[in-house]
């Protein structure tokens, strides 16, 4: 198993990739110039003037005509008369070796590539000999050798291509190398965020990925994840196990209240306890039902939001109030889902519309995969800045607080999570005279 931290890792991959660049880029340079390179071979009018020279300068002198004619690019130097120097190169094209000769005229001359470099004596076929190293021997008139070196500033292989460029092209190859590894590190980590976001804890606990070779950070991270849901499925097990329980108890008790409360005499004050004791119970209801919302665990049945609709806009309209309902498409309307919890969301809307906005006009479309459920009211409508924020719990536009101007904030947030929970999504917006709050739920598709 390696012990290679993810911060060594990535450590070697930035050095790696970065003397990858460099090379590329000094590789690019010799590219540019590597045409001017190739011309700094010497002209044969030059070589056949440095032979010229040699041959008439004096014995005495010509050790000063070696040095004054030679440069880091054109060494020169005598070999005595019967030494031949040994051959080091393969031979020149006959047309390059036709024009020196030509120039030098009856002059002997031997011209061969000069490799320089140890990878052209080792690796020919990848260098080979440099097309700007040459190697003139020229047999003088007093029977003499003049040894001329030449070679240009930069390297350029016979092909015409820098030598460095194979520096550039081995660290591209190192460069793709270190992509290859960084994304082999990472991918565990993508994985990772895939499965954490497929976590349900109202079920069973979901499979983390298993990276056997990576980073010690890496496997301990899955691990921590890995705990982590163990320890939230507990809580949320233990929670819904403590809410299960208060709700039984408070509503025993709110049932023997109410009881105690129809023996109060006046009639106002017991219309006012027994409000008070249905909204604590509804209150108590919508907690629990977005507990278990929120844990996974509403039923899953078909369900015909169009009769949901229909169902609350007639009970609300024997009471008196004003509330009408518009189905363009009872057909399509089916769900999979909570009844509880859809008509709960139904209630909610039309209830918060006719307490703030004195009329409940619910309208029903099914379009696109999906039915939208729309309640208008009549009222002064809703801010656009706040749009947003009515769906958060505990907010309202009246910031009072006072249970005499409305509810305790919950109606609409209530909505929020249960819509959610079905796969659906819920909007304010601007109605003709009020506010306009939607539902999207997604249709049922058999098969």
């Amino acid at each position: 198993m390696s012990r290679w931290t993810i911060a060594a890792r990535i450590t070697l991959i930035v050095v790696v990739s970065l003397t990858a660049v460099w090379v590329a880029a000094i590789a690019a340079i010799y590219r540019f110039t590597a045409d001017e390179s190739a011309r700094e071979r010497p002209s044969p009018a030059h070589v056949a003037a440095v032979a010229e020279l040699v041959e008439r300068a004096p014995p005495s002198l010509r050790a000063l005509a070696l040095e004054a004619a030679s440069s880091p690019q054109f060494a020169l130097r005598l070999l005595p008369a019967g030494v031949a120097a040994a051959a080091s190169g393969p031979s020149v094209a006959d047309d390059v070796r036709r024009d020196y000769a030509a120039a030098l005229g009856d002059r002997g001359l031997v011209l061969e590539w000069r490799p320089t470099l140890p990878i052209g004596r080792r690796f020919p076929r990848l260098a080979g000999a440099l097309s700007n190293a040459l190697e003139f021997r020229i047999a003088l008139h007093d029977g003499q050798t003049l040894l001329i070196d030449t070679r240009g500033a930069m390297m350029v292989a016979r092909s015409g291509v820098p030598v460095g460029l194979l520096a550039g092209l081995f660290g591209t190859l190192v460069a793709l190398v270190a992509l290859l590894v960084m994304y082999r590190e990472t991918k565990p980590l993508a994985r990772l965020a895939a499965a954490v976001d497929a976590i349900d804890l109202s079920g069973e606990s979901a499979p983390l990925p298993r990276p056997g070779g990576n980073a010690p950070e890496v496997r301990a991270l899955v691990a921590a994840f890995e705990r982590l849901q163990a320890r939230l499925g507990s809580l949320m097990r233990a929670r819904m196990a403590l809410i299960g329980g208060i709700s039984h108890d408070v509503r025993t008790f709110a049932t023997r209240l109410r009881l105690r409360v129809e023996a109060i005499a006046d009639e106002a004050e017991r219309r006012r306890a027994i409000a008070d004791i249905d909204d604590m119970i509804r209150l108590l209801d919508d907690a629990l039902l977005s507990s278990r919302a929120g844990a996974g665990e509403l039923a899953r049945e078909l369900v015909d939001v169009s009769a949901l609709v229909r169902a609350e806009v007639e009970d609300r309209a024997q009471s008196g109030s004003v509330v009408d309902a518009s189905i363009s498409s009872a057909a399509g309307s089916v769900v999979l889902g909570d009844r509880l919890a859809l008509r709960r969301i139904i209630a909610n809307l039309v209830d918060n519309a006719l307490k703030y906005g004195h009329a409940a006009h619910v309208s029903v479309v099914a379009r696109g995969g999906c039915v939208e459920i729309a309640v208008e009211d009549e009222g002064p409508g809703i801010p656009e800045a706040q749009w947003a924020q009515m769906l958060e719990p505990f907010s309202r536009l009246e910031t009072s607080r006072s249970r005499g101007t409305g509810g305790a904030g919950l109606g609409l947030a209530i909505v929020r999570g249960l819509v959610e929970a079905h796969g659906g999504e819920a909007t304010i917006g601007r109605a003709a005279k009020g506010a306009r709050v939607a539902v999207t739920l997604p249709l049922f598709e058999g098969g």
